[in-house]
């Protein structure tokens, strides 16, 4: 009989770390794929962030760096710069991106630099014991906001493919989610995609993708998956927010 299914050779065979009900384990997998389908695994390079994904390289079977908090996208630069045959992606949790990395990765993406980021927006700070982070929702509970995220003190959600799309530069900016499998399918297209941009030396590419965090949302899984479609949906629409051709 033959297989319809399969695990990535992107992907290692180590048990995962991730709380259940996590969804960083689908977009770990979508991220294989896409490095399987364009066969690029030989020459791909990823940097891990500080957060949830902290030991995403135990989990890939390509070759992975370890940035300073919100600092990846430094190094993916510096990656690109002296290697430019080299695939290079940062994998970056809404904490290290959206909060102490924001200089980081709007210069970045500026600049044009020519390597990918996948963003995981679960609304929360996760590794840390769940914080308030810049995605967090208005009246959301979290450890540093145990009454709800108050807009009057903190602000309104940073919306990030809204804010680097508003930049002059070229680029690949999209939001996708793994909520339901016609999600998850459309995700696996735009990292595909974001890679391909990278692969023809196109401009700077960035997967924003909606994810949940059970535990520290204190939901069951399913409730998690619930909660996000109809809260961060809204909030966080779905789409291509800019291609390189616009």
């Amino acid at each position: 009989m033959g297989k319809t299914f399969s695990k990535p050779e992107a992907l290692s065979d180590a048990y995962t770390h991730y709380c259940p009900g996590c969804t960083h384990g689908i977009i770990h997998r979508l991220v294989a794929e896409a490095i399987d389908d364009l066969g690029i695994r030989g020459r791909t390079v990823g940097i891990a962030p500080v957060g949830c994904a902290v030991l995403a390289y135990n989990y890939f079977t390509c070759d992975f760096q370890e940035a300073a908090h919100g600092r990846a996208p430094a190094m993916a630069t510096g990656i690109k710069r002296v290697r430019p045959d080299l695939i290079a992606f940062t994998y970056q949790g809404d904490g290290d991106l959206a909060s102490i990395g924001m200089g980081e990765i709007v210069h970045a993406a500026n600049r044009g630099e020519k390597f990918t980021t996948i963003f995981v927006n679960n609304a929360i700070y996760g590794m840390t014991g769940g914080q308030m982070a810049p995605t967090t929702m208005p009246g959301q509970k979290a450890t540093t906001a145990p009454f709800g995220r108050d807009v009057a003190l903190t602000g309104m959600p940073m919306r990030m493919c809204e804010l680097l799309s508003s930049l002059a530069t070229p680029g690949y900016i999209t939001r996708q989610t793994v909520l339901k499998p016609k999600f998850i399918n459309k995700a696996k297209k735009a990292i595909k995609k974001a890679f391909e941009y990278q692969i023809e030396n196109t401009c700077f590419s960035f997967v924003e993708v909606v994810s949940t965090c059970p535990t520290n949302w204190g939901m069951t899984p399913q409730n998690a998956l619930k909660w996000a479609e109809e809260t961060l949906l809204p909030y966080y629409p779905l789409g291509d927010f800019k291609t390189p051709e616009q």
